[in-house]
């Protein structure tokens, strides 16, 4: 685990402490962001830390062929209730995910910063958000990172029973049309792994990335 000075690198994931830390401190420059991900590290801090660099081992992951989707879901599915658009208003996704309390995460770590760098990335065209709406309001969606192969899913919320379950596997049965091999969960939950994540070595993921080359 490095502090980080104003030089646009990382080290390299598996010099990461035993808690995935890789790195401490440096900015939330669309620029660095872009590395990170690339590299198979994300930020993860709360309003009252520096800004910390994760690439945790194991890594939970979604393969698109393995998505499970439960009897009732595909009931919820059929009936049609929920509609689902792609990319049509970012920034209300990441402050609802932002005002989400969970129990397997601490704080409100989608700080004010975090919102403003991401919709910088948005608008490069790299993040990109889910939106499930139910008679005309947003009840449910998530956002996250697209490596062109790769998705980086970073948050998720919902209003309204099953409303994020449903915008994560209408984005996974899209992603799969579209021949991308996984989707980056980054950490274990019991909700993920319902869905068919599956955790894997650090190193197996890396090795995925379309710039693994570059470690």
């Amino acid at each position: 685990m490095r502090f980080l000075t104003d030089v646009l690198q990382f080290p390299h994931p598996e010099e990461a402490s035993a808690e995935g830390i890789v790195a401490v401190g440096g900015d939330l420059s669309t620029e660095r962001l872009l590395l990170a991900y690339r590299l198979g590290i994300f930020p993860w801090f709360d309003e009252e830390q520096p800004i910390l660099w994760w690439s945790p081992d194991p890594r939970m992951v979604l393969f698109p062929d393995d998505l499970k989707v439960s009897k009732s879901m595909r009931k919820v599915i059929r009936d049609g209730h929920f509609k689902v658009t792609f990319n049509t208003c970012f920034r209300e996704v990441i402050i609802n995910c932002a005002g989400v309390k969970r129990e397997d995460e601490y704080g409100t770590w989608i700080t004010n910063d975090m919102v403003d760098a991401y919709c910088k990335l948005h608008e490069e065209g790299v993040a990109k958000s889910v939106e499930v709406w139910l008679d005309g309001a947003l009840v449910g969606g998530l956002y996250g990172i697209d490596l062109g192969t790769i998705f980086c899913g970073e948050s998720m919320f919902s209003k309204v029973s099953n409303a994020s379950k449903f915008g994560f596997i209408q984005l996974v049965q899209k992603l799969k049309a579209e021949n991308y091999s996984l989707i980056d969960c980054q950490v274990y939950t019991d909700h993920l792994a319902s869905l068919g994540a599956i955790e894997i070595p650090r190193m197996e993921f890396l090795s995925k990335l379309p710039g693994y080359t570059t470690l």
